[in-house]
C-alpha cells in the first residue's frame, strides 16, 4: 500500500514538543520587555534630539530602567543591556550638546572600504605592541630596556661589520690578483718542466741506440759476403 506523504514538519517528539512548549512561554514574557526597551531608547534619543534637557533626562531614566528590567528577567543579555545603556547615554549627552544624533534603527556606513581596513589594521598593530610590551612592572620595564640596549647594540656592530666589509674588500681583491698570478705562473712552470725533462730523456737512449743498430748491420754485412 502507498504512504501518503508527510504533512507535518514540525516537531514530534516529547523532547521537542516540550522545547516549542516553553520557548513559546518564554516569548510571551519576554518579547514585550525587548520591545518596551527599544520604544523607551528610541524616544530618549527623539527627546534629546528637540533640545528639552527636563525631558530628555527623564525619558533617558526612563529607557535605562527599562533595559536593566529586561536583563533581569532575561529578556536580553546583561553585557548588551550595558553596551545599549552607554550607547544611549552618549547618545544623549551629545545631542544635548548640540551634536547631530542618529535617531534611525540602522546606522548608515560613512567610511569607505579602504578607511575601514586602514583602521583594523592600525588596530592590530596596536594591540601587538600593548601585548609586546608585557606587564608594565619594574621587573617588566627593566627587561625591556635591557633587551632595547641589546637591540641597539646588536645594530651597531653590524653597522660596523658592514661598513668594514665595504672598505676591505677593495684591498683584498688587489692583494689576492697578484698572489693568485704568480701562483698560476709558477703551476704552469711546474707542468711544463717535468715535461721538457722526460722528452730529453726518452730522446737520448734513441739517439745512441741508432749508432749501435748501424754497426751491427755493418758487421753483419761482411760476413754474409764472404760467405758466398
Amino acid at each position: 500500500m502507498a504512504r501518503k506523504p508527510r504533512g507535518w514538519t514540525g516537531a514530534r517528539t516529547p523532547s521537542a514538543l516540550k522545547r516549542v512548549r516553553t520557548a513559546e512561554r518564554r516569548a510571551e514574557v519576554n518579547q514585550p520587555r525587548r520591545s518596551a526597551a527599544k520604544t523607551l531608547v528610541s524616544k530618549a534619543v527623539k527627546v534629546a534630539s528637540g533640545g528639552q534637557a527636563g525631558d530628555a533626562v527623564a525619558a533617558l531614566k526612563d529607557a535605562l530602567s527599562a533595559l536593566d528590567r529586561a536583563a533581569k528577567a532575561g529578556a536580553i543579555h546583561a553585557n548588551a543591556a550595558a553596551r545599549r545603556k552607554s550607547r544611549l547615554t552618549r547618545k544623549v549627552n551629545a545631542a544635548l550638546g548640540g551634536a547631530h544624533v542618529q535617531t534611525a534603527a540602522k546606522l548608515t556606513k560613512t567610511t569607505g572600504k579602504a578607511a575601514a581596513a586602514k583602521a583594523a589594521k592600525a588596530r592590530i598593530a596596536l594591540a601587538k605592541a600593548d601585548k609586546a610590551k608585557g606587564a608594565q612592572t619594574a621587573a617588566g620595564k627593566a627587561r625591556a630596556a635591557l633587551s632595547k640596549t641589546a637591540r641597539a647594540e646588536a645594530a651597531a656592530t653590524a653597522a660596523a661589520a658592514a661598513a668594514n666589509a665595504e672598505t676591505k674588500p677593495e684591498a683584498k681583491i688587489t692583494a689576492k690578483a697578484p698572489a693568485r698570478s704568480a701562483a698560476k705562473t709558477a703551476a704552469r712552470a711546474k707542468a711544463k718542466a717535468p715535461a721538457k725533462v722526460a722528452a730529453t730523456k726518452s730522446a737520448a737512449p734513441k739517439a745512441t741506440a741508432k749508432p749501435a743498430a748501424k754497426a751491427k748491420a755493418a758487421s753483419k754485412t761482411p760476413a754474409r759476403k764472404s760467405a758466398g
